[in-house]
């Protein structure tokens, strides 16, 4: 339920429920004060009825001493109060006051006969007036007065019960809506007050937030976005800077050797040292080695640190499929020759792409780069460009035919496959990591240590993937998948 609308629920319990409720509390008085009253007026008319054979004496209508009243007065008690009055008006005796003859005024006189025979009900008493006659003559009226003790009492008491049951009531409509209060609103903003500042703090969650249907468990799910996106850009931030940090201090290390030698070279050259031509030709060789090495290190740095920074934005343009993968694949051979290696290319492609040919040239190169360094004199590499729907070579080491297989489904293939050195399992991911080789590949040479990570990044950019298998006594194979259209 919608915060909005649970206010305006609660509103209106607050403000119509307690009255509802007195109303409740009411009716109920009001239907136990109905029976009660009947059985007050049956109680009153029979008291009436035992003393109207008695108040209808002619003797009592007639001036005399107070003492002939004295019977009237022993059968009442201070509830009751009998009057007795003469035809004309004027007062004979009262039980109450306890006196005898005294003279009205004629417009109360009036007023004595109104309502005879009327048993009329007060807040206080009961009221009973009637007419007395002797031989069709009136002799006087008699008035019978009760008061309503018990009925007082009981509204005394009912009074306080219903303020009782309307305070305590009211009581808990209000304790009942501040405990949903506190669950609705009060908790769980405490509880997110709680969470933004352990967050701010760096500190761990302390409770799991609940997440409501309504406002705030919005506002709680757009906290939990929001720290759940900085916490990964902090863990990325981390990430980069860590790896900053390894890629300077590796950078530092492989740069130390080449300017070592480049120095001892040079000093020799530059020395006093006496060198035959021969050494001066091989120094020279070795220093312009070491610089052409230095020179792609720190080129291969360039364009990892370019792919990092443009993330998503390369720019691709629309290829001819065959045309260019036969440009791609082409001019492998002579290093390989110079080498003593046999090469074998064949790319069998039917579709077009959308692509970055300079990237794409840089993937191949930095991965032909990798199986050149790693295979021995009078070793294969097989170089090879697949479309979807074209068979895998036979050339295909046999622990690898299968997961090829599945991981190739619709898409293009690009495969380098060496008779080098085996790669460890747990190293098959960690190689795609910046300046990381594996120890028996250390002491090769030529090798920045980023080579397969800007094949990583380049074909991640065209929406591709790379993935690398290795088994002990066959070799290496490294596959690029692309979408195609």
């Amino acid at each position: 339920m919608k915060i909005k609308t649970w206010l305006m629920l609660s509103y209106f319990i607050v403000m119509i429920l307690p009255v509802a409720t007195l109303y409740f509390f009411y009716i109920t008085i009001s239907h136990y004060d109905e029976k009660h009253n009947f059985l007050e007026f049956m109680e009153m008319k029979k008291t009436i009825d035992a003393f109207e054979s008695k108040l209808e004496n002619p003797s009592l209508y007639k001036i005399q001493p107070i003492e002939k009243y004295e019977p009237i007065k022993k059968e009442t008690d201070e509830s009751m109060n009998i009057t007795l009055y003469r035809y004309d008006g004027f007062k004979l005796y009262s039980t109450l006051d306890n006196i005898g003859f005294e003279m009205y005024l004629p417009q109360f006189r009036d007023e004595l006969f109104q309502d005879l025979n009327v048993l009329k009900k007060n807040h206080r008493t009961f009221t009973y007036k009637k007419a007395v006659f002797d031989s069709n003559k009136l002799i006087g009226i008699y008035e019978i007065k009760m008061t309503r003790n018990d009925w007082l009492q009981g509204v005394n008491n009912r009074t306080l019960l219903l303020g009782s049951l309307f305070a305590l009531s009211f009581i808990i409509i209000y304790i009942a809506v501040f405990i949903l209060l506190n669950r609705k609103l009060n908790r769980p903003l405490k509880l997110l007050r709680e969470e933004m500042t352990a967050f701010a703090h760096g500190e761990k969650s302390r409770e799991q937030l609940v997440h409501a249907n309504d406002e705030l468990g919005e506002l709680i799910h757009h906290f939990e976005k929001m720290k759940s996106q900085i916490e990964k850009t902090n863990a990325e931030v981390k990430r980069q800077q860590a790896e900053k940090e390894y890629m300077v201090a590796s950078l530092s290390h492989d740069l130390k050797t080449p300017l070592t030698v480049i120095r001892a070279y040079s000093e020799a050259l530059h020395g006093n040292q006496v060198l035959t031509n021969e050494e001066k030709i091989e120094y020279k060789t070795i220093l312009f080695e070491k610089l052409d090495y230095m020179k792609s290190m720190l080129d291969d740095l360039a364009l990892y640190t370019a792919l990092q920074s443009a993330k998503d934005k390369v720019e691709l343009v629309n290829v001819e499929g065959e045309e260019f993968f036969e440009m791609l694949l082409g001019g492998y051979h002579e290093p390989c020759m110079t080498k003593g290696i046999r090469l074998t290319v064949n790319q069998m492609i039917t579709a077009n792409y959308q692509l970055n040919t300079k990237q794409m040239m840089r993937i191949v190169d930095n991965l032909m780069e990798n199986a050149l360094r790693y295979t021995k004199d009078g070793h294969n590499i097989w170089l090879s460009a697949l479309s979807t729907s074209s068979p895998l070579p036979k050339w295909i080491f046999a622990p690898f035919v299968k997961e090829v297989e599945m991981w190739r489904e619709n898409g293009t293939i690009i495969l380098i496959q060496n008779e080098g050195l085996a790669i460890p399992e747990e190293n098959l991911e960690k190689v795609f990591q910046p300046f990381v080789q594996i120890e028996e590949a250390r002491g090769q040479g030529g090798s920045s240590g980023l080579g397969l990570s800007i094949a990583k990044m380049a074909i991640e950019q065209h929406g591709g993937k790379i993935k690398l298998w290795s088994a002990k006594g066959y070799g290496t194979l490294v596959a690029c998948w692309l979408k195609e259209g």
